[in-house]
């Protein structure tokens, strides 16, 4: 059963629930992207108009926008470059808490936050843990300047970290490239499987043009994953909460 069945319990916001939890007065918060994201944001929102006193560092735009609307308090990196705790969703993370992120295009940003913290937990559907990364197209966030060329070296790239498949430029439902709050421009990896991540993240961040991939590896502390099971909603932990 998906997070998305409404017929079942809410998977989202049991994770997001368990990750509101870890929150404690006075933190500097790094918020992120994508729809278990937004439903930690809202609970989050909930907390705040109660009278917690947080501050947020939000991962995109459109976190932004949603964590303006729920009252919370925000700033930026330059203002609040450490952070104590980041909680984002993930595409994909394995049980070494290697992850996959970026389907919303926010994986620089994302990635910026999580490392300005002293934790980053995951929030999503149990779903998402897999044995092996690279089911879910892998992000690569480019420069526009030279596209081509980046494209060309990015599918050397992969095939020298010794993974297959097709890369193709991500385009908005209208036909015209994603365009990342940055300004860059999206190419995604269809690899099926990714066997070695640290070779391929290595390989990727030789190509120049590569702004950002979205190999999360050795930043995540811990994930929160929920399932579904006789109704009801099930949370398990992978790492250390802390």
């Amino acid at each position: 059963m998906s997070a998305t069945d409404t017929s079942g319990p809410d998977l989202r916001r049991a994770a997001a629930a368990r990750a509101l939890d870890l929150v404690k007065p006075g933190m500097r918060l790094g918020l992120g992207t994508g729809s278990t994201a937004a439903a930690f944001v809202t609970l989050l929102g909930e907390r705040v108009r109660a009278g917690l006193d947080v501050v947020g560092v939000p991962t995109s735009e459109a976190t932004r926008a949603q964590a303006e609307r729920e009252g919370i308090r925000l700033a930026t990196l330059d203002e609040m470059p450490q952070l104590d705790l980041t909680i984002d969703g993930a595409d994909e993370v394995d049980s070494s808490l290697r992850l996959i992120k970026g389907g919303g295009a926010a994986l620089l940003r994302e990635k910026i936050v999580a490392c300005a913290s002293r934790r980053m937990v995951v929030i999503a559907d149990a779903a998402k843990r897999v044995d092996t990364l690279g089911a879910f197209p892998l992000p690569i966030e480019v420069n526009p300047f030279g596209l081509a060329a980046t494209h060309l070296a990015v599918a050397a790239a992969i095939g020298k970290a010794g993974c297959t498949g097709g890369i193709r430029l991500r385009a908005a439902a209208d036909g015209t490239p994603v365009v990342t709050d940055g300004g860059h421009r999206i190419i995604d990896a269809h690899l099926g499987s990714i066997p070695d991540p640290e070779a391929l993240s290595t390989a990727l961040w030789a190509v120049p043009g590569v702004v950002e991939h979205g190999l999360f590896l050795g930043i995540a502390s811990a994930a929160i994953l929920a399932s579904a099971r006789d109704g009801q909603a099930h949370v398990t932990v992978l790492g250390d909460l802390g």
